[in-house]
């Protein structure tokens, strides 16, 4: 297929999707900053992404391809080197005879198609993929496959390891961690388990919640993987017998990226878990949450309270520090003092003091909580209530005019009271010094490239008609590229607020039963968090699956 030679900024102008002012403007910001056009313009919100392909399909004869579908043969990525892939963003996915079908970000790239033409030997045939997809794609077919392979020749098998083999930059190890942590960035993956099995050693990413086997690693790797994992994060690597924890800093594609890494002994070795944090994106507002306009509303009346304590609960990994912080942040100003305790500090926030609990030398949530009481602070924030002397001080601190952030592990807000009581906290202090409680979690957001819509079952419209809502069209991810065919792609909050009000003051005080408060509270107003989960669906930013698989099963 031969392309005509055509510039982007004259189709999409020709075909209505921008205008000549726009153009003019956005290639006036390309002789600036060298950018390629086609970015800069989705960069400026002039375009889409789609409407990009469509127009290079359409107009051009371009071909959209979809990777995922694709079985894509080893012996095919081999022919384009993986130095060139990331350098141009391409793939190649197909091959007949002498020519190479090459799914390209930027498909009127001719200086690239040149080069892969001189280095390739082959026909270039030009498609047109999505940035996102293409980069999940070469970070899934070239990498580590490169590093494993020269690990398996170079690495001698020994008991002893070679520093060098773990600290020398070019060493394959060196290389197969790093790509490993890398790819892991790319996929957007909130954690990487490396699990030693009887056989193998399995790296496995967490991406939007879920575990999935990313590779399978030839056994005799795991001492290397291990060893190496354990220098960069700064523990004993000597000591396999006891749990460790450490920290990692890195930079990939300009994103500071912070790594708390735990090791831990298990009867096939050392299992390592790496959460992994992009530092980069900073501290998100209250308003990008996910709140419903009526709970940001209340969340933000909470805050601006100037003592008392307010708590976030969930399970784990439901968002309940990215709230914090965010609280925080709207909170930090030059006229009041800010101190946290935290195990560990996540994020560094400029102009509050963070303390980082260290209960091997006595320096517990309690006695951190003691110690900043006497720093005269206005708001304390503690990571973590797990015990009652920390309940009773953080209690007792804010009845003395502090506001005091805090989270538990409850299972919606109405049963924090509950938990408290059982902490050993009297009914009358709780309803005193309690301003309110976010109970949260995370449900995965239907893909933005492949949603589609549907009419609901009759089962689905009766469970949404029985919350009082209506809707003709749900939404659903088809599965694509962009969400690696799961449908869904990031994730978002859903909320219960719960805002103490002097009746609930009185019940509590009166150490109602939690069902009594319940109904109390749902009596006035509160909004339960199936309730927000399934006003989030007739919104079409999840499934009705979603908001079930989190309210029910916990």
């Amino acid at each position: 297929m031969a392309i005509v030679k055509k510039r982007l900024g004259d189709l999409l102008v020709e075909n209505g999707v921008i205008s000549q002012e726009q153009l003019q403007e956005a290639l006036a910001d390309q002789r600036k900053s060298k950018r390629k056009l086609g970015d800069l313009l989705i960069s400026q919100g002039y375009i889409t992404e789609q409407q990009l392909i469509e127009v290079l399909e359409f107009q051009l004869g371009i071909p959209h391809v979809s990777l995922f579908k694709y079985q894509i043969d080893p012996a095919i990525t081999q022919i384009i080197p993986e130095s060139m892939a990331k350098r141009y963003q391409v793939l190649p996915f197909l091959k007949e005879g002498g020519k190479l079908m090459v799914a390209m970000a930027d498909p009127l790239d001719y200086f690239a198609i040149e080069d892969l033409r001189m280095s390739t030997g082959f026909r270039i045939e030009p498609a047109i993929a999505t940035r996102d997809e293409l980069q999940r794609a070469i970070a899934r077919h070239y990498g580590m496959r490169d590093s494993m392979n020269q690990m398996l020749v170079e690495l001698p098998t020994q008991e002893e390891i070679e520093e060098t083999e773990i600290t020398d930059e070019d060493s394959p190890i060196v290389r197969l961690v790093n790509q490993m942590i890398q790819q892991a960035v790319q996929l957007r993956a909130s954690d990487i388990h490396v699990d030693p099995g009887e056989n193998n050693l399995a790296i496995r990413y967490r991406i939007d919640g879920t575990l999935r086997t990313e590779r399978l690693i030839p056994k005799q790797m795991q001492g290397f993987i291990t060893a190496r994992l354990k220098i960069m994060a700064r523990l004993n690597i000597a000591e396999r017998r006891l749990p460790q924890d450490g920290r990692i800093k890195m930079q990939f594609d300009y994103k500071m990226i912070d790594i708390r890494v735990s090791s831990l002994p298990t009867m096939h070795g050392e299992k390592i878990v790496l959460r992994l944090l992009d530092l980069s994106t900073g501290v998100k507002s209250i308003d990008s949450l996910g709140f419903s306009d009526s709970n940001a509303v209340s969340f933000k009346e909470m805050i601006g309270r100037p003592y008392g304590i307010i708590l976030i609960t969930g399970p784990t990994g439901s968002g309940k520090t990215t709230t914090l912080y965010s609280a925080l942040n709207q909170l930090n100003q030059e006229t009041v003092n800010i101190i946290t305790v935290e195990d560990p500090v996540e994020y560094q926030l400029e102009g509050i003091n963070q303390v980082h609990v260290n209960p091997a030398i006595g320096l517990t949530f309690a006695a951190g909580l003691r110690s900043i009481l006497r720093q005269d602070p206005n708001i304390v924030m503690v990571g973590e209530i797990r015990d009652t002397e920390t309940a009773e001080i953080a209690v007792r601190a804010s009845l003395t005019g502090h506001l005091v952030l805090s989270t538990l592990h409850t299972n919606d807000a109405v049963s924090s009271v509950s938990r408290l009581r059982d902490m050993g906290v009297e009914p009358y202090l709780i309803a005193s010094s309690l301003i309110g409680v976010v109970a949260q979690r995370l449900v995965r957001k239907i893909c933005t490239d492949c949603k589609e819509a549907y009419k609901p079952s009759q089962q689905e419209a009766i469970m949404l008609e029985r919350y009082g809502l209506k809707t003709e069209v749900l939404h659903k991810g088809r599965g694509c590229g962009s969400c690696n065919s799961t449908g869904y792609r990031g994730r978002i909050a859903i909320h219960e607020v719960l805002t103490i009000d002097d009746h609930l003051r009185q019940l509590i005080t009166d150490s109602a039963s939690v069902e009594e408060l319940r109904s109390a509270a749902k009596r006035r107003g509160l909004v339960q968090l199936m309730e927000d989960g399934l006003l989030k669906v007739s919104q079409g930013m999840t499934t009705l699956q979603e908001v079930l698989r989190e309210t029910v099963s916990h």
